[in-house]
């Protein structure tokens, strides 16, 4: 069935307002003069050499493992060291908590983790687990793209049905990237008062949406049409 233009018109609305709002907010929080989190960095990681380097990777790493917004980490990252630098130590970060939120319910707290996603996701648990369980790294990048959805619960999710490691991993580490960069981009317009780093970042973060929602729909009729 031909998908509704209504509701691609709707979409592409959300979609459009998602990116207006995102350079608005970085726009009013660079007058601000900082956001939280930008204190510490300027205390404790900033010109601190490998010291602070290490700090902000560990220190990221346990919030992304206990749940806290990678793209906040991100956008320390690119406050702290610039945007490439804090793209490469803000996705290290997001990585190795990934990989012990992935591993803790895989290996230890798995019936604590069944018991947390049934609680707060419940009838949407079970269809999902089934289209990582079918392909875990196409199903893992495309939803790693949106900029929507919770990533703590995707790799308690992975961990709990003991997806494999690798393809599981190794699409997070890619689809990780383009929202890494876009904040890291916009805590370094934060800092330096570039409006052209929180505009490309607007940009980017629309091309990731798109590509991400492109992605699982592909996949989706990809399985429909084996199904059928």
């Amino acid at each position: 069935m031909a998908e509704d233009p209504r509701r691609r018109r709707q979409a592409l609305l959300k979609l459009l307002l998602m990116a207006g709002g995102l350079l608005a907010a970085g726009a009013l929080l660079r007058e601000m003069g900082g956001v939280p989190g930008t204190a510490w960095v300027d205390g404790t990681i900033r010109d601190e050499g490998i010291w602070g380097e290490t700090v902000f990777v560990a220190v990221g790493a346990a919030l992304t493992a206990a749940g806290a917004p990678r793209q906040s980490i991100a956008f320390l990252g690119g406050y702290a060291f610039g945007t490439v630098l804090g793209t490469v130590f803000a996705l290290t970060a997001q990585m190795l908590g990934c990989a012990a939120a992935y591993a803790w319910a895989r290996l230890v707290g798995r019936r604590w983790a069944e018991r947390r996603l049934a609680g707060r996701f419940g009838h949407r648990l079970r269809p999902l687990r089934d289209v990582l369980a079918g392909s875990p790294f196409q199903a893992t990048l495309a939803l790693r793209l949106l900029p929507v959805g919770n990533n703590l619960a995707l790799n308690l999710l992975a961990g709990m049905t003991a997806l494999k490691a690798v393809p599981f991993l190794a699409a997070s580490l890619v689809g990780y990237l383009p929202q890494t960069v876009v904040f890291a981009l916009l805590g370094k317009g934060i800092r330096v008062e570039g409006a052209w780093q929180l505009g490309l970042g607007a940009v980017l973060l629309a091309v990731s949406f798109g590509l991400g929602v492109w992605m699982w729909r592909r996949h989706r009729a990809a399985r429909a049409l084996e199904g059928g």
